[in-house]
């Protein structure tokens, strides 16, 4: 797939190429000599097919395997401080909502007792003492 794609991109820049050097050569009026220098600079520019493919062919062998150990020590150092930052967003977001549980908590709570104190004071006769006076201690 990669040898298609260096392919393609070789065949467009030597028609781009092409196409520049021709316009060229009709603006100054010389096109036989302007079609020689651009034989010259395209072989000067371009390796011969022979020394690509051998080219090709060493990259293709390459692989992550031949990493060196620094190489390899500095990816791990960087999955390792992604996993750091993640880990401690993650922490963040868990106690902000924590923190927020805990406070809705607290005002239900306080409400709960409110209406539960308002209730006693509602219903409370005067003849007895407080609820909180009269709690039977075990």
């Amino acid at each position: 797939m990669a040898w298609r794609q260096l392919f393609l991109i070789c065949l467009s820049a030597v028609a781009l190429l092409s196409m520049l050097w021709e316009g060229g050569a009709v603006s100054v009026g010389s096109r036989q000599v302007a079609g020689q220098e651009a034989q010259e600079d395209v072989e000067e520019i371009f390796m011969q097919e022979s020394d690509a493919l051998n080219f090709l062919k060493k990259r293709r062998k390459r692989s992550p395997r031949f990493h060196t150990i620094d190489e390899v020590n500095v990816e791990n150092r960087q999955k390792l401080w992604a996993d750091e930052l993640r880990r401690e967003y993650h922490e963040e977001q868990r106690n902000e909502f924590e923190n927020f549980v805990e406070e809705q908590n607290d005002e239900q709570e306080e409400r709960s007792r409110e209406a539960v104190e308002q209730w006693r004071q509602w219903h409370y006769d005067g003849l007895y003492p407080s609820y909180l006076y009269n709690r039977h201690h075990i």
